[in-house]
């Protein structure tokens, strides 16, 4: 099954959350019949993660969005510990600073994109002022559609210049993060992660859903498309994922540079370096 076929948001075509299951695992069974498949895309995304670091012309860029508990901490943690932590930047956007605030929406956004050669991945992003801002009424419709064009055609800069983007909506049922919510309370180790908006938010749950099916229905591209992850069941979701980015950094195309040295002469001078070492060896004994 190639789930960027499955679970891609069509360009130009609206998206209907209804329709979506968030509990579907494509007749995978359960996370231990998959362990096998999950380590193959693990390696795959490290074996392409280091063809990305060593061709050093392009960047990867993947935004997650979630509701509270959908997920997002987890996917960072179970996808992306397949690479290198040297190649990877991991940023979190938090409420706008008041430096922030003077500048338009996108400019925080802009300095966090990753260089070329590197893996970059947005925990939240641009897309909470159109998503929360729309919720509670900071913006009306036709700021926010406004801002919908001005995301497509920040994306489309910034693949003209080389960054490619991976969007995701992890999309978990009200049941299901209510459940997560009831399993923070009873882990002291996640007591931490507990606040009142998680509740207080939940009254605008259908609100969300119906700003996050015009948002992705108006921002998915052919070159910054959004896939909505069935993710009730967590291993499912990584799975999905790292199929999804592992796939589609095979399809760049990439290739390893060619070595800028005479390879012919080094494997010479180390020969002879080996060669002149085991001379050493044999006097001393």
């Amino acid at each position: 099954m190639d789930y960027r076929k499955k679970f891609i948001v069509p360009p130009g075509k609206k998206l209907r959350l209804a329709d979506i299951d968030p509990a579907d695992a494509q007749d995978q069974g359960s996370e231990a019949d998959t362990a096998d498949l999950m380590e193959h895309y693990r390696q795959k995304l490290a074996d392409m993660q280091t063809l990305l670091y060593a061709e050093n012309k392009r960047a990867l860029l993947i935004v997650l969005q979630a509701m509270d508990a959908g997920g997002k901490d987890g996917t960072i943690s179970h996808v992306m510990r397949a690479m290198n932590p040297q190649g990877v930047s991991v940023f979190r956007f938090e409420a706008p600073t008041p430096e922030e605030q003077a500048h338009d929406f996108l400019w925080r956004v802009h300095m966090r994109v990753p260089r070329r050669s590197q893996v970059g991945v947005f925990n939240r992003s641009h897309y909470e002022e159109v998503l929360i801002t729309r919720v509670h009424k900071e913006i009306d419709l036709d700021t926010c559609r406004a801002r919908y064009a001005q995301i497509r055609d920040f994306e489309a800069e910034l693949f003209d210049n080389g960054t490619h983007i991976l969007k995701f909506f992890l999309h978990i049922s009200k049941d299901e993060q209510l459940a997560r919510f009831g399993q923070r309370l009873e882990d002291p180790h996640r007591n931490w992660k507990i606040s009142q908006s998680d509740y207080t938010e939940r009254e605008f749950w259908d609100d969300y859903m119906g700003t996050y099916q015009d948002a992705l229905s108006a921002t998915s591209t052919k070159n910054a498309p959004w896939f909505v992850i069935p993710s009730n069941h967590k291993w499912f979701r990584d799975l999905a994922i790292s199929q999804i980015v592992a796939d589609t950094m095979d399809d760049f195309g990439m290739t390893y540079p060619k070595p800028q040295v005479d390879l012919a002469k080094i494997r010479r001078d180390y020969h002879a370096a080996v060669a002149e070492a085991s001379g050493r060896r044999k006097r001393r004994s």
